[in-house]
């Protein structure tokens, strides 16, 4: 009794998360005739059905019926149902999709009058598919810190969530690595408008990277300092950009010419503004050589070095990761790799953040270049000359894989055998 009053007291207070969706909750309440206030479930409501997907459709006698799979049952008690007692029409339109979609893939004429087998097999896939990348979109927004949301789609075949993959917010440091602690911070009244010796970029030594409009305006190459958790300014400080973290919707899918999962913007994203960081683990350059050696044997690596000034640390986003993870390739990108310093003013270990090389239109793919170099037209700049060859491991042992972004003047090889 001692034992369980003292794990019981231990346990007091701690919460276990529901695996089971609200609306599966809501058809399970219904079911049992159980009245549930926090669900909204009444016995007005009790003989409420909602259609988690459609399965199935035929014609009889100039009758359309679709066979529905309910909310809260299991699939033997799906039943037909005419289209009168649907009121869904996103479903019926997206059950569509998907049925023309199988039919072309099978060489048969559209409009048939009862699905056959194999298509019908199709659509319940793609449905049970859309709900795994449902589940996970939804585990990706609760975990995000970040203003925008993240939306996930896969038209193009099966593929589920990334086996392996943790999501998070900030970097995540593994071993032989420590952190640098905050210096002192800036004791400006306006940041912007009246900075007190330079604020925090110029007790380093350099200028305000930004704008009156959150728009980084030092040339690529040369580091930003925001402010820090030091300071005596609020967190709507003109000079706090990056560490808002990301304010656009965007959307992970999946890319339909073999490059793998993407992320477009759904937002129009001014120039010079800022996108998003690279985050994942920070790993010794030795821990990398090893990881690498690994990740070249598949055709892919997410090695990114943190070499401002020496190449000691690099950040690996293979297993945990933000939405960067999934930024694409391309010869002619539209984000450009800048070093920042916040809390930890350690040169390093910089914070990588992706800024807009211009503006940008809703539903744009997002791109960087993996072996993007900057101009050495000072000195500052050409110490970030090779620490942006992004996503390429120590090893000199390359491996040639395609190049596949599309772009007019394609390099063709992202990585070269020797290199």
């Amino acid at each position: 009794m001692a034992l369980r009053a003292k794990m019981a007291q231990h346990l007091n207070g701690c919460s276990v998360a529901c695996k089971v969706s609200w609306g599966d909750l809501q058809a399970l309440c219904r079911r049992a005739k159980v009245v549930c206030k926090e669900l909204e479930v009444t016995k007005n409501n009790f003989n409420d059905y909602e259609v988690e997907y459609i399965t199935n459709y035929r014609k009889k006698n100039g009758k359309e019926l679709f066979l529905v799979k309910w909310k809260g049952y299991h699939d033997s008690e799906n039943t037909w149902e005419p289209r009168k007692n649907l009121k869904c029409p996103k479903l019926l339109k997206q059950f569509w999709r998907d049925v023309d979609t199988a039919l072309q893939k099978q060489k048969k004429p559209r409009h048939p009058a009862e699905l056959d087998h194999k298509t019908a097999a199709y659509v319940v896939q793609k449905a049970r598919h859309r709900q795994r990348l449902s589940c996970w979109e939804a585990h990706l927004n609760k975990t995000c810190r970040q203003e925008g949301r993240i939306f996930v789609q896969n038209e193009v075949d099966m593929d589920g969530p990334p086996r392996d993959f943790t999501y998070i917010n900030d970097y995540r440091v593994g071993e032989g690595v420590e952190l640098g602690t905050t210096a002192a911070g800036c004791r400006c009244e306006d940041c912007f408008a009246h900075p007190v010796k330079g604020c925090c970029p110029g007790s380093s030594g350099h200028r305000p990277a930004y704008n009156d409009r959150s728009q980084v305006r030092v040339r690529p190459g040369l580091p930003i300092y925001e402010c820090n958790a030091r300071c005596g300014c609020g967190p709507d400080c003109p000079n706090r950009v990056v560490q808002r973290g990301i304010r656009y919707d965007l959307c992970i899918f999946k890319t339909d010419n073999g490059r793998g999962w993407g992320v477009r913007t759904l937002e129009r994203i001014c120039k010079n503004a800022f996108v998003m960081e690279y985050v994942g683990e920070i790993i010794t350059t030795e821990e990398a050589e090893k990881r690498g050696e690994a990740y070249d044997r598949q055709g892919a690596t997410y090695l990114f070095d943190l070499d401002y000034v020496d190449d000691v640390f690099t950040v690996d986003a293979a297993h945990y990761g933000n939405i960067s993870h999934f930024v694409n390739h391309s010869c002619n990108p539209n984000l450009q790799v800048y070093n920042v310093f916040i809390d930890n003013l350690d040169e390093r270990l910089p914070r990588i953040a992706f800024f807009a090389t211009r503006s940008i239109r809703a539903g744009e793919e997002l791109t960087f270049d993996y072996k993007m170099q900057t101009d050495p037209v000072d000195a500052e700049s050409t110490k970030m000359d090779m620490s942006l060859a992004a996503l390429e491991t120590p090893s000199k042992k390359r491996i040639r894989v395609e190049c596949k972004c599309g772009y007019e003047s394609c390099r063709k090889y992202l990585f070269s055998c020797g290199q």
